[in-house]
């Protein structure tokens, strides 16, 4: 594990982690289905398809209704209908975790670079943040369309590395997902897994974070021994 008192950044998943966002998608998943005359699907389900962008949850969704895989033309027909459906229900149902505004606001205080990174399309993903008032902690948001590769590739870590000018031990990353943790790990640095959000109904301590939290607050007692960061160079 990376020393703690040398973080200077942190990037945060954003669906599991800063906000409950099965809500919305369960709606949205239900009524593409619906629109589309196909056998729908339940809550937990959903819960359960989250966390590897869009695309793969329309899959999944499909390949459940219809009772077998399904072809690149029938996802890429159905695409549209849930993009539609999901705008349309976007910041209808989701709720931030708690504590997530008052460790936002402690981090930024603190003088921490942060960024968002997750599998959300970026057009979703930025007026969620914006509805909920915290977009403004975010230097960067990094979307699974925003680069050619998505998490549990490293790619968006290892871009905001680059970007910021940053060594893989001032970086960590705050997710609910193996992807989140699989991710991390590619690209060398700390991360934290969150117990609370959706990971396949899978234990986030299988894959082996640096840390385990089971509140969002809880985050603080790692992040918080680590120096001032505002009294470092700035990133």
């Amino acid at each position: 594990m990376n020393s703690w008192d040398k973080l200077k950044a942190i990037a945060f998943d954003l669906d599991g982690t800063l906000i409950d966002s099965a809500p919305d998608l369960i709606a949205a998943t239900q009524g593409a289905l619906k629109e589309l005359s196909l056998p729908s699907c339940s809550e937990q389900q959903v819960r359960s398809w989250i966390g590897n962008g869009a695309k793969v949850l329309m899959q999944r969704a499909l390949t459940h209704s219809l009772s077998e895989p399904v072809s690149q033309d029938v996802l890429d027909n159905a695409m549209p209908v849930f993009m539609r459906h999901y705008e349309a229900n976007l910041q209808q149902h989701s709720q931030l975790y708690p504590g997530v505004l008052e460790v936002l606001a402690k981090l930024s205080e603190l003088g921490y670079s942060m960024a968002v990174v997750t599998n959300k399309p970026h057009r979703f993903a930025v007026p969620l943040l914006a509805a909920f008032n915290i977009g403004h902690h975010f230097t960067e948001v990094l979307g699974g369309d925003s680069l050619e590769k998505m998490k549990p590739d490293p790619l968006p870590l290892t871009h905001l590395l680059a970007k910021w000018q940053l060594a893989p031990e001032v970086l960590l990353m705050v997710g609910d997902s193996k992807n989140d943790i699989l991710a991390a790990k590619a690209a060398g640095i700390s991360s934290i897994g969150l117990t609370y959000g959706y990971n396949y109904g899978e234990d986030i301590g299988l894959s082996s974070p640096d840390a385990v939290c089971e509140q969002f607050c809880d985050i603080l007692k790692f992040v918080n021994n680590s120096v001032r960061v505002m009294e470092h160079e700035s990133v």
